[in-house]
């Protein structure tokens, strides 16, 4: 199955609107590139706000999260796709996974892990956005709008909070998309463990001056200190 027809959990319930923001992660940049330029020129109820050759180039930006994400399924880096997609779930982004490698293992990874559609590579661009169209339901109402602040000038350059062995990993498995009873059952420690290892995480970050109540702002503080991966 190589085409609309793989596309699921549309959520047409969620009201949304006629603009999406768009992102795009592909490490061939000639494809990137095609994208694009491809988006600009014909598709404009998409706003193509974030073009990303690396996975930390997509979480860094001010830009992150937007509402959709392509992800290229055969990335050279070390992160999989499953990380990839449930890290940009718990950011409240849908993804479509977009892929040369068709194969029922891959679409069933990419599925499960969250995402709305898997999108072979060999589709015409007009068929893959409107797959986008199906999962965003871009003619019902108006695109829910995010709020997500840039960085404080000289943020990236402000100390690094001292985490314990049980934070980060409490704080590496939370980013990565997985609840909190998730993250205790992974750490084979209670609950209230689990919980108190992430409100000590977002303290020290707030002690730091670097916010992280939200999940969307403990997964820039994570990737911006070196536990995405």
């Amino acid at each position: 199955m190589t085409s609309i027809d793989s596309v699921k959990d549309l959520g047409f319930d969620e009201p949304v609107g006629t603009r999406v923001r768009l992102a795009i992660l592909d490490d061939h940049e000639v494809l990137l590139d095609s994208l694009t330029s491809w988006i600009a020129l014909n598709a404009p109820d998409f706003d193509l706000v974030l073009s990303a050759s690396t996975w930390l180039q997509l979480v860094h930006s001010d830009n992150f999260p937007t509402d959709l994400v392509f992800i290229d399924f055969q990335l050279k880096e070390p992160v999989s796709i499953e990380a990839r997609v449930r890290t940009c779930r718990a950011a409240g982004a849908k993804v479509i996974v977009l892929s040369s490698l068709d194969t029922h293992e891959s679409r069933e990874r990419a599925l499960d892990a969250g995402a709305a559609a898997f999108l072979s590579k060999s589709l015409p661009m007009r068929e893959v956005m409107d797959a986008a169209r199906a999962v965003m339901g871009v003619e019902r109402g108006s695109i829910p709008q995010r709020e997500w602040r840039p960085l404080p000038v000289g943020a990236t350059t402000q100390t690094r909070p001292k985490l314990s062995a049980g934070e980060v990993q409490a704080l590496t498995l939370y980013v990565s998309g997985l609840s909190t009873p998730e993250v205790a059952d992974r750490m084979n420690v209670q609950y209230e463990t689990a919980k108190t290892y992430l409100r000590r995480v977002r303290e020290k970050y707030a002690k730091a001056n670097r916010p992280a109540s939200k999940k969307s702002e403990l997964i820039r503080r994570a990737a911006e200190d070196g536990y995405l991966r």
